[in-house]
């Protein structure tokens, strides 16, 4: 399900609403950084992201 800029926003809200303070620091300032970046950049961004989630396990036998 695609949702629309509107409900995006809303959910955010309702997750900032639960989130415990002390990352809402942390929140802030990676919206801010964001508000910078390119989209090819934040799509690498989000990219990277995926990988590191996704590859965690692997990730972390090789640091063994």
């Amino acid at each position: 399900m695609i949702m629309t800029t509107k409900e995006i926003k809303f959910e955010i809200q309702k997750s900032l609403d639960r989130v415990p303070e002390s990352v809402l620091q942390d929140i802030l300032d990676f919206l801010k950084q964001a508000e910078n970046q390119t989209t090819d950049r934040l799509n690498l961004m989000k990219n990277l992201r995926d990988i590191l989630t996704e590859d965690k396990e692997l990730l972390e036998k090789l640091a063994r």
